[in-house]
Order: C-alpha cells, then sequence, then structure tokens
C-alpha cells in the first residue's frame, strides 16, 4: 500500500481564473486526492464564493499562514515556480518539486534579475518537472518531462453533433496567438477557389476567445469580405465550448509565440478536430503524430498543411486514429500518476 503524503501544491494563479496552468493545477491536486493524499492548495488568486474542490484552498495568504502551510507537509510541489509563496522552504527544509509551465524569462524573451532568482531556486529542488522537451531544452536540461493533461471527463467526442464547420481557432485575441494568420489561411483559400472556380469555397472559420485584438480581427474580416465566412464565438467554457469544438473538422493552433505546451490542441483533438499547429516550443510536443506541424508565421505552409488533411481521406483518418492513442498519455491518471512517482522520490529524502 503506497503511503499517504501531505502535499503542499503552490499555485500563483487558480480558480476563477482559466488560464492553462490554473487547469493543470486543478486536474492535479483532484487527482493526488483520488490516489488517497491530503493536499492543499496556496494560491494569491482570490474568490469568496464557497470551496468547491476537494481539497482546501487557502488564498491570498499571509506570512503566519504559509509558515502553518509548509510546516504541514511532507512536500511541496510548486506547480510553476512561485517563489512569494515556497520562501518558507528556506527556514523549514522541506523537500519540494518544481514543475515548469512556461519559459523563465521576461515576454520579451530577456532573462531578468527574478528570473535569474528562480535558476537559482531550482538548484535546491529534489527534482524539476518540464511539460515539454522545449522548456526542458531551453530552462532546465536535467528536468523530468511530463506533458500536460487535459480535462478527458469535459473535453471528449459527442456524435450526436454534425461536424460541419471546416476550421475553429481557440485562444486568447492578441497578437502572439495569431488569431489573424488564421483569418489570412481562409482568405488565401477563398481566393484561390474563386480563381480556379470562378466560386468561392464553403469553407468557414470560427474564432472562439476574447481580448484586446477582437476589433483588428473583426475589421481584417470586413477588409477581406469574410463576413459571411467567419463567425466570432466571444469566449466560452465548459459543455458550450465543448460542443462547439464537436463541429469543426480541423483546429487551426497559429501562434506566432513559442508555447511552452499547448493545451488547447488536446482539448480540440478529444472533440474530434485534427490540429494544424505552428513549429513553435512545446505544440509539437502536444499533438504526437496526430496533427501537422507548419513554420511558425508562415501563411502558406499552414495552407499546405490545410490542404494536405482535407485532401486526404486516408491521411484524415489516420491522424485521427492517431489521436485517440496520443490522448491516453494525457489523461488525468495517467499524468497524476507520473507526477506522483516524482513527488513521492522527493518526499522520501530531506534536504
Amino acid at each position: 500500500m503506497v503511503m499517504s503524503l501531505k502535499i503542499l501544491l503552490l499555485s500563483n494563479n487558480f480558480y476563477p481564473d482559466i488560464g492553462g496552468i490554473e487547469i493543470n493545477s486543478e486536474i492535479l491536486a483532484c487527482e493526488f486526492v483520488k490516489a488517497g493524499h491530503q493536499v492543499r492548495l496556496v494560491t494569491w488568486t482570490a474568490d469568496e464564493r464557497e470551496n468547491r474542490f476537494p481539497f482546501a484552498v487557502i488564498r491570498r495568504p499571509g506570512k503566519l499562514d504559509l509558515f502553518r502551510e509548509h510546516n504541514w507537509a511532507d512536500v511541496v510541489f510548486e506547480n510553476n515556480p512561485c517563489l512569494r509563496l515556497t520562501w518558507p522552504g528556506l527556514f523549514l527544509g522541506k523537500p519540494n518539486v518544481i514543475a515548469l509551465n512556461t519559459w523563465v524569462s521576461r515576454v520579451d524573451g530577456s532573462v531578468g534579475w527574478q528570473d535569474r532568482l528562480k535558476t537559482l531556486w531550482f538548484r535546491r529542488s529534489k527534482n524539476i518537472i518540464a511539460v515539454s522537451d522545449a522548456l526542458r531544452r531551453k530552462n532546465w536540461e536535467k528536468a523530468i518531462v511530463i506533458t500536460n493533461p487535459y480535462r478527458a471527463e469535459l473535453f471528449k467526442l459527442n456524435s450526436q453533433i454534425k461536424r460541419h464547420i471546416d476550421f475553429v481557432f481557440l485562444g486568447r485575441l492578441v497578437s502572439d496567438k495569431g488569431a489573424d494568420l488564421a483569418i489570412e489561411a481562409l482568405y488565401a483559400l477563398e481566393a484561390e477557389a474563386e480563381r480556379e472556380m470562378g466560386d468561392r469555397s464553403g469553407f468557414r472559420l470560427t474564432i472562439i476567445g476574447d481580448g484586446p485584438e477582437a476589433p483588428a480581427l473583426k475589421a481584417l474580416v470586413t477588409k477581406y469580405g469574410l463576413e459571411q465566412k467567419v463567425v466570432f464565438k466571444g469566449s466560452l467554457q465548459g459543455k458550450e465550448l465543448v460542443d462547439c469544438l464537436n463541429q469543426h473538422k480541423l483546429i487551426l493552433v497559429s501562434s506566432r509565440w513559442e508555447e511552452p505546451f499547448g493545451n488547447v490542441a488536446l482539448e480540440g483533438m478529444a472533440c474530434g478536430c485534427i490540429p494544424v499547429v505552428s513549429d513553435g516550443g512545446g505544440l509539437p510536443d502536444a499533438i504526437g503524430n496526430a496533427g501537422l506541424i507548419f513554420k511558425r508565421g508562415d501563411t502558406a505552409d499552414m495552407i499546405r498543411c490545410i490542404r494536405e488533411i482535407l485532401g486526404s481521406k486516408e491521411l484524415e483518418e489516420k491522424l485521427t486514429l492517431e489521436a485517440r492513442q496520443h490522448l491516453k498519455h494525457h489523461h488525468p491518471k495517467k499524468v497524476a500518476d507520473r507526477y506522483l512517482k516524482v513527488i513521492r522520490e522527493a518526499a522520501s529524502s530531506r534536504i
């Protein structure tokens, strides 16, 4: 029988925030509890509602709160470096594990003093986990690669929904995410159909998400005369998001930014979409052999991938079968088991 551990999970941001790290923290904490461990999660995110989780959530902790929680724990797990939450470890000496979910650098790629401090902190950690091989190579070569889980209980196929729309983009509407490249690709495909057949194709694109670039993206759609071809759904969550994804054939993950991983690719795949992703960062890890990869920022190369899939039923079926196998490796329990193996190893030692 596996010994039950007291795991203190540190997550700078958490529910009701809905980013990738926040969701991963929730998935892992829930799975740790299911595996028989005690979990407390500490976060800076405020929420006045009643706790909805099977573990305690300590929000906006004071110094004494942090010391009390660290003192309680057998092992500390930082889901991404959390220096403002983890510093009591300097005094209490509890073993810790850090998961790298994103690049240890500033937004522009430069390395600041905060990043250097995080790197120093890594040296005292028992184990470092990276969510993609790209993160491992760039930030900590000795890290153990454990790719992300997805919410398998939510994102799934719905055979009752007709898959009748060609393309979907899912993500925050900021320039780095490249929604404009998806619009550019649709325009190029439409222009090509008009040249060759004298009429536009039946291709359509759905954009799910919100952000500061929304007005500019809508203006681009108008400029290209694609108002009847592009639908902006805004931010969707839960069943509404899953039902929408199930209507689409391809999910276009056209990030200009080097994504550390790319959970949206997994979510789209789980709903039956074939992913077409840029080659930056961890996106190739996210899709494995279940999609096609294009050169980051290269619309023509993205169009090549789209044509390749839509022009070959055999390739479409092959990628769909690959997705079923690939998703098994990202099931929450399987990913959490790999995390727990690393966490147990750390807990069995002392600094």
